[in-house]
């Protein structure tokens, strides 16, 4: 069974006016103003995927009402499979030559330079490519580049002291508490 996607990409129905599209998508999909400049972007938007022919149908026909030009896509395509060369097997073809020769000239790097042995016309292009050979590490290993040891800056600190425990640090002492009001004159009444 066919399954279908609806996409938009912003096109109209011949004739059909951009407002009046626009507030006919909002009250179909309930679509606020960021929704719809998103629809409205000119991008490819799927709109609803895994439909059967009769839903892929319907949407399309309801969007046409609305004014908008939906896509009906079939998701069943199939995918054209693309079957690779096999490598070249002797030293008889000018590729193989190619090859020695750069694996010659790969062994005269220096170290830690990565040694590339191309595999197919393709890939001889860059065999005189120098990058560094980065490697896998073994498992557990630290790979990150140690940090130089920073030593602390020369400050003259001579003028500082510190004061014993306890001591006024010149802290704002609080005001002494006013004496309680006078409700001596103040009665409960029955």
């Amino acid at each position: 069974m066919a399954r279908y996607e609806i996409a938009f990409s912003a096109q109209l129905v011949p004739g059909a006016q951009l407002e009046l599209v626009k507030a006919n998508l909002a009250k179909l999909f309930q679509a606020d103003e960021q929704r719809l400049a998103l629809l409205f972007s000119g991008r490819r938007i799927v709109i609803k995927s895994n439909l059967d022919a009769a839903g892929a149908e319907k949407y399309r026909s309801t969007l046409e009402r609305a004014g908008a030009v939906a896509e009906v896509a079939c998701l069943d395509d199939e995918i054209e499979e693309i079957e690779l060369a096999a490598p070249p097997a002797a030293a008889t073809t000018p590729v193989a030559a190619l090859v020695a020769a750069s694996v010659q000239a790969a062994s005269s790097q220096p170290a830690g330079r990565l040694q590339v042995a191309p595999r197919d016309e393709y890939m001889a292009a860059f065999a005189e490519v120098d990058a560094p050979d980065f490697g896998i590490a073994p498992l557990g290993d630290d790979v990150q580049d140690g940090k130089p040891q920073v030593q602390a800056p020369a400050l003259d600190l001579s003028q500082f002291s510190l004061a014993p425990p306890g001591s006024d640090m010149g802290e704002a002492k609080k005001a002494p508490a006013g004496p309680p009001p006078d409700i001596s004159h103040l009665k409960l009444q029955d």
